[in-house]
């Protein structure tokens, strides 16, 4: 037995859908190893992963911490693999991350060019660590709302970080072409069954640590969060499109808990606490609301599911192991993250 307390999936209760994340780790050292270890089939970790997906059985799963490939090719592996263990996902999506996206100029003030911090989002080639959408049901992705380019300095009131003497930080060029998004942020429609549509708010925010006085991780992590905030709020330029108002959920990691760990906690506190969201507090028996292990004993709550205040939520769970060998420990760091909404509360809108 894999988890404990996890409700019957779709099939057995047919008015839910079962909603998930899952930052799954599954980034190698180089581009295309991560096709060559799925393919391969002896990869431990992937196993791992597959067995955590295929024991939940989410309808629509958010994915981080895939690296992208240019054609999906990782991914569309993973699929297969997945569904011969019988949680087929017909429907896939994965965007170009700004992990790895290359800029040419010294972006972490090291003083040197070409090094990963130098890259739109850390990461030393194009695609590691990027995000992916499964899903059983049709991905809008003609109605993709792609907020990754929206350069920092240019959403409603960024805290953007400085030297000691008050100048931009790592240098005024810098700051001109550096994005916010560090891995990205979609707003990315889905068809259900009963005619409506779903809305995921995905993303995946900076780690807010392995800065210096300037702050700079911390300060981006924390807009990276709020950036949900002033698009909900129709802050951003209209041509974005306009905010969805019902039937939507946020999904994704913040990497940063509310009460613990370094960080500007309150940014993750505030979206929280937004009137227009809802947090079910997905819990596991072993673990409560934590949802990622750092080793040591540091387990954080850093990964999140929030459904807007419309929808009905059935239950809610963390995936997290009830043994050191269990494929969760093996998967990742991080637990994925569930939550069956019930349909027939929405159906007609």
């Amino acid at each position: 037995m894999l988890f404990a307390l996890l409700p019957p999936p779709l099939w057995a209760q047919a008015e839910t859908l079962r909603i998930a994340t899952f930052n799954t780790e599954l980034s190698r050292k180089g581009p295309g190893l991560l096709l060559r270890d799925i393919e391969r089939g002896e990869d431990a970790q992937i196993a791992a992963v597959i067995a955590v997906i295929t024991n939940v059985q989410p309808d629509i799963l958010l994915l981080q911490g895939i690296d992208w490939d240019h054609g999906n090719l990782a991914l569309k592996a993973l699929e297969r693999q997945l569904a011969q263990e019988g949680a087929p996902y017909p429907h896939l999506f994965a965007g170009q991350p700004n992990a790895g996206l290359a800029t040419g100029l010294d972006l972490d003030g090291d003083g040197h060019l070409g090094g990963p911090g130098d890259s739109q989002g850390y990461g030393d080639y194009t695609g590691r660590g990027g995000m992916a959408v499964l899903s059983r049901y049709p991905l809008l992705v003609d109605e993709l709302v792609d907020l990754s380019p929206l350069v920092w300095r240019d959403i409603p009131g960024a805290s953007l970080p400085r030297h000691p003497d008050g100048s931009p930080f790592p240098s005024p060029q810098a700051q001109v072409v550096q994005r916010l998004s560090s891995t990205a942020h979609w707003v990315l429609p889905v068809a259900l069954t009963n005619g409506d549509r779903l809305t995921l708010l995905c993303f995946q925010a900076t780690p807010p640590l392995f800065d210096g006085v300037e702050d700079r991780n911390a300060l981006r992590n924390a807009d990276e969060i709020r950036l949900w905030q002033v698009f909900l709020d129709g802050q951003l330029p209209a041509e974005l499109a306009s905010p969805p108002t019902q039937n939507y959920v946020l999904a994704g990691g913040a990497n940063l808990d509310p009460d613990t760990g370094q960080g500007r906690r309150k940014s993750i506190a505030r979206l929280l606490q937004d009137p227009r969201l809802q947090d079910p507090r997905p819990q596991s028996p072993q673990a409560g609301t934590q949802t990622v292990d750092w080793g040591q004993g540091r387990r954080m709550r850093v990964d999140y599911l929030l459904p807007s205040q419309d929808w009905q939520i059935a239950a809610s769970g963390v995936a997290w192991p009830d043994s050191a060998t269990s494929p969760a420990a093996i998967a990742s760091r991080h637990r994925l993250v569930w939550l069956d909404i019930i349909l027939d509360e929405t159906a007609g809108r």
